[in-house]
């Protein structure tokens, strides 16, 4: 399936195919235009990649998803629940279907690694009561599956970016979501960590069968991950599909993104600038201004 902008598809049994789906999305912070009526459908089980350069919106999308932010138009949608017009109270039990693996790890600092992960169950805990051993089991199984059990009594000071973004992957997922969101989950790391967030990527939808939503400007990882891509431009989609329609793309913003080239506009405007900023510092002092005397003291 390939589309073009927000052209929005009629399916037959949208609930069982699709979780996760936006109709029509528009979100303006005052003047700034940041989706211009955005319609997605989210495979259920796949892994789907949003990419495109900063401040595209693609963050801004995945925050409407569990309603950290609401549309000024347009609707939101959960196993067709619609979820935008919720309240807070009723929008909690939608939300704990989510997993959110925020861009900075969004740790507590003050809590260990453990106490960090096992914070979503304290928190559940009112409506569920569950014992402690389960805590403490269900801690451990998510730490082993990033491959850091041995790190539960460390503090988050402790460790590398790496391993800080891997716990908080395994916060996100211990209450075993149905759905995972990544918010640029390699930003900040090099290469080889890189590649280990990507491989977490991969088990985590084999191992949770769950729905898996990337957003990311890092194309070593979106071609690495996803199943489905979609790319966006200035709060539009430019082009949506399998990874492979995007290496044969002919859309001059799509292939100018993948091959990671400014558009002429962007270089003329730095262009003008620098000879602008040339011609004042070469342009001649004026002689009739006074001269500040020196002191005599």
């Amino acid at each position: 399936m390939i589309r073009t902008m927000a052209e929005p598809v009629a399916h037959s049994n949208p609930r069982a195919d699709f979780p996760v789906r936006v109709v029509g999305l528009v979100k303006n912070f005052e003047r700034l235009k940041v989706l211009k009526g955005i319609s997605l459908d989210f495979p259920r089980g796949k892994t789907t990649v949003i990419l495109g350069p900063s401040g595209c919106g693609k963050s801004v999308l995945l925050k409407h998803l569990v309603g950290l932010e609401r549309p000024d138009r347009g609707s939101v949608w959960y196993e067709n629940q619609r979820v935008d017009t919720l309240s807070e109270e009723r929008l909690a039990p939608v939300r704990r279907e989510f997993g959110f693996l925020f861009q900075n790890g969004a740790l507590f600092d003050s809590m260990s690694v453990e106490d960090n992960v096992a914070f979503p169950l304290r928190e559940l805990e009112a409506s569920t009561p569950t014992s402690a051993y389960e805590h403490a089991e269900r801690v451990i199984r998510v730490l082993r599956m990033v491959g850091l059990e041995e790190a539960a009594q460390k503090m988050p000071s402790e460790l590398s970016g790496g391993q800080r973004k891997r716990i908080a992957l395994a916060r996100a997922i211990v209450l075993r979501p149905k759905v995972v969101l990544y918010d640029e989950p390699t930003t900040g790391l090099d290469p080889i960590r890189s590649d280990v967030i990507n491989e977490l990527i991969i088990k985590m939808k084999s191992a949770l069968g769950a729905t898996s939503i990337v957003v990311t400007h890092d194309l070593v990882s979106a071609f690495r991950v996803a199943d489905h891509l979609v790319m966006m431009h200035e709060g539009e989609i430019m082009l949506e599909g399998p990874p492979e329609i995007f290496r044969d793309s002919t859309d001059p913003v799509v292939s100018r993104f993948l091959r990671g080239e400014a558009s002429e506009d962007e270089l003329r405007a730095i262009r003008d600038a620098s000879r602008h900023d040339g011609n004042r510092s070469q342009a001649p002092r004026d002689s009739t201004r006074p001269s500040t005397p020196h002191s005599t003291r």
